[in-house]
């Protein structure tokens, strides 16, 4: 078990759940004021956050289980 992977996996983890609930909170917010100036960059920014979400939660699980899984590799090498 290599305790600075699983370390960094759930790092990655809870930024992706923080930008789960910020990027749909944010793309709300824009689709609500579609006439006003600020709304394609909002949007934008949400849909980043939505994308980052998904890019952590998924480096994220990939690390944990890298880390929990990193002895058998060696032992079998």
């Amino acid at each position: 078990m290599n305790k600075e992977k699983i370390s960094n996996g759930f790092k990655k983890v809870f930024w992706g759940i923080l930008f789960c609930f910020m990027g749909p909170v944010i793309v709300y917010q824009a689709f609500k004021n579609e006439g006003h100036p600020m709304y394609w960059p909002v949007l934008i920014v949400g849909l980043i956050l939505l994308t980052l979400a998904i890019v952590f939660g998924f480096k994220g699980l990939s690390s944990l289980v890298d880390g929990l899984l990193d002895d058998n590799k060696k032992k079998q090498d």
